[in-house]
């Protein structure tokens, strides 16, 4: 069952410039749970993970993990604290091998927990631990988006941020990605805050959801509510999973 408050945000505003992208956004993330934010493309969901991750800097509003006020920090402070993120487009590290980019996630966590770390992703990712000596540029889309979300959880964190982990890929390969983040949560106990446009799978996974419009919230709730909500199913869902 969810436990206390993980991650509040209120209120909070950030800008690109003159592009007000975030417009008084309110969330939260309770220890245990999962929570995915679902919106069209553009609607501002990961400039909302970008911007509890430090970059860019919050314009207006608060942003608290763990009860503590983390808008002024440095990315790799808030890292630190244990926050992880697999980002869109997985941006792993091409020239370097499998196990050299799980390595670099390792960089803010106790080194004495390297191997069992390693050794706990290739067992969630039996695929990287066959590709380990292999450059990350040649795999594949769902060898990369593994690779992004072995780097994230190398750094042991206690809330996982997950960016798009579906895009691009097949659908046998999705079901696969989503049935190891349903693990991460309920066999490691890490809270994960999970930003897609493939609302179906997200909604079937998640405890609760938001949905984001250009820049706000305008729907949340328990997300099999939102999985049956009719207006969600109109803009999501329809057309089919």
């Amino acid at each position: 069952m969810p436990g206390f408050p993980m991650l509040e945000v209120r209120g909070l505003h950030a800008r690109y410039g003159a592009i007000e992208a975030l417009r008084g956004v309110d969330i939260d993330v309770a220890q245990g749970e999962i929570v995915t934010l679902i919106g069209a493309n553009g609607a501002g969901k990961s400039t909302l993970l970008m911007t509890i991750c430090g970059q860019p800097r919050a314009s207006a509003g608060s942003i608290r993990y763990e009860g503590r006020d983390i808008a002024g920090l440095a990315t790799f402070e808030i890292m630190r604290l244990g926050i992880a993120q697999s980002p869109e487009g997985r941006r792993v590290f091409p020239r370097m091998t499998v196990e050299e980019n799980l390595k670099l996630g390792a960089t803010v966590a106790d080194v004495k927990h390297y191997d069992a770390d390693l050794a706990r992703v290739y067992k969630l990712f039996p695929r990287l631990e066959e590709r380990r000596a292999q450059r990350g540029g040649t795999l594949s889309g769902g060898e990369q988006q593994m690779l992004a979300i072995g780097r994230a959880l190398m750094g042991r964190p206690r809330l996982l941020l997950l960016d798009e982990p579906s895009l691009g890929l097949a659908p046998m390969l999705v079901k696969q990605i989503f049935a190891t983040i349903r693990e991460i949560n309920a066999a490691e106990g890490v809270t994960i805050f999970l930003v897609e446009q493939n609302a179906y799978h997200a909604l079937r996974l998640a405890h609760r959801g938001y949905v984001m419009v250009n820049g706000r919230i305008t729907l949340a709730g328990p997300a099999s509510d939102l999985l049956a909500n009719p207006e969600v199913r109109a803009a999501y869902l329809e057309g089919g999973h």
